[in-house]
């Protein structure tokens, strides 16, 4: 199920906050957005909602134990444990044919592929659990004891299947004294509805162009139409993930938990460093925490914290997905982040801010074509010819195809959005009550917009649910 189906804005949505509303008790209220979490989990995926339950399961009792171990040995014995536990379970369902692509074209072999689904949403759930495990062992956050309350943190709907990543230390004390007020539900809708119309309006039909380009034989593509492919991705993924979370913050207000921002209008950073404390903040606050500093961060020699940053960029990859395009982009943003750190980012710094601003637009952009072209040896074309002017009949790829020449007004939206100009303008009209009013107004033509387009679009998946 996705937020942006009528099946979850008209049946799912309504019904789970009528449930959840009419019971009082905080316990039962938890109950109810455990099992419509399942739900909303099982929709799509039946089988795989019973790993999610031996997730929980297992972690639950492995974090008591944890607790329970008072010398510090047995417990990081358990710990270990837990991670392996978590490791192998993403490990097998998301690499397994991966390794054996890859152990195949090494030794020569014809090892069947398992051709297993992906649970969707895996990568985040696992880090979510993978959090709060460390966390019990570091004392950070005391043990959950009621397991419904974990599975509830766990399963959570808003955020269950792309994001943000929720560290449990986030919404512990909410799980069990939270407040919900009739003004975090209509902020709570007005942010899920903003979210919608970053997906809907703006993420849809950049993914026309991009798909239509990038689907199709880009061998037969010019420079020009690559570039415009490669801006339209640019600004799908921005969109499309943006707006999830967007709705995951809230969905989660109308329940009354507060999560963290995802994401701080990353296309208007000055550097590779600011772009990357911008973009999914919840994912390298993560790997910040939970693998940079415990390998040792930047308190060990030089030649040991260029290797903590190659080894947490490269896992940033493969946690996208398995596949080399993937890994070489890790590694591509971790060798930049090292030249900036090195000296480059002194260097910038003298720099005029547009010009700051353009070598971090054209860094992201080739890191996205990276990113969204799978095999390397189109990579390497698609650059190419983006980097060396290719003429190509741009009026016949783009003019005469009404898909792409349909969509292209929305870049207007999308530049507007993705820089800080109705937050600005907000802030400087928040006293006053026409321009709430006003607000009001252009949110609900937002979500009637979004409903029409939505009668009249195909499926159109968020772009993370595959990590």
């Amino acid at each position: 199920m996705v937020f942006s189906s009528f099946v979850f804005l008209f049946i799912f949505l309504p019904l789970v906050i009528f449930t959840y509303f009419i019971i009082k008790n905080r316990t039962y209220r938890n109950i109810v957005l455990f099992i419509f979490s399942l739900v909303f989990y099982a929709w799509g995926e039946p089988v795989y909602v019973l790993l999610m339950l031996f997730s929980i399961v297992c972690n639950y009792f492995l974090a008591l134990i944890i607790d329970k171990k008072k010398d510090k040995k047995s417990s990081k014995k358990i710990l270990i444990l837990a991670v392996v536990i978590n490791l192998l379970i993403i490990g097998f369902f998301k690499y397994s044919d991966f390794l054996i692509e890859n152990i195949n074209a090494i030794l020569g072999l014809n090892m069947a592929k398992l051709n297993l689904g992906l649970p969707i949403g895996i990568s985040f759930y696992t880090f979510q659990i993978l959090s709060y495990v460390i966390d019990v062992y570091n004392k950070k956050v005391k043990v959950q004891k009621n397991i419904i309350n974990l599975g509830t943190y766990i399963a959570l709907f808003p955020q269950l299947i792309a994001g943000p990543i929720v560290r449990y230390e986030t919404i512990a004390e909410e799980l069990e004294n939270r407040k919900e007020t009739i003004t975090k539900i209509i902020d709570g809708l007005k942010r899920f509805i903003i979210g919608l119309g970053k997906k809907v309006i703006i993420a849809n039909n950049m993914a026309i162009i991009a798909d239509t380009i990038y689907g199709a034989d880009i061998a037969s593509y010019g420079t020009v139409a690559l570039w415009i492919a490669a801006f339209a991705y640019t600004f799908q993924i921005y969109f499309d993930f943006s707006g999830y979370s967007d709705m995951a913050i809230g969905l989660g207000k109308v329940f009354g938990f507060n999560f963290l921002e995802n994401f701080n209008y990353p296309y208007i950073a000055d550097s590779i460093t600011d772009f990357w404390r911008r973009w999914h903040i919840s994912l390298s606050t993560w790997f910040r925490d939970y693998v940079y500093i415990p390998l040792g961060g930047n308190r060990v020699s030089k030649i040991k914290w260029l290797r903590n940053i190659l080894v947490v960029w490269m896992l940033t990859g493969l946690w996208h997905g398995a596949s080399w395009n993937f890994v070489i982009w890790g590694l591509y943003y971790g060798i930049l982040l090292i030249i900036e750190k090195l000296f480059l980012g002194k260097v910038l710094e003298k720099l005029p801010k547009i010009i700051r601003h353009i070598y971090t637009l054209l860094i992201v952009i080739v890191g996205w074509v990276i990113f969204r072209v799978e095999s390397f040896s189109q990579i390497t074309m698609v650059l190419g010819k983006m980097f060396s002017f290719q003429g190509a009949d741009l009026f016949e790829q783009i003019i005469l195809n009404f898909d792409i020449f349909s969509a292209l007004p929305y870049f207007i939206p999308a530049i507007i959005a993705s820089m800080p100009i109705i937050k600005n303008i907000s802030s400087a009209n928040k006293e006053k009550v026409s321009f709430h009013f006003m607000s009001n107004v252009c949110t609900f033509a937002v979500f009637i917009i979004c409903i029409c387009m939505l009668l009249s679009s195909t499926y159109n998946p968020f772009i993370y649910f595959r990590f």
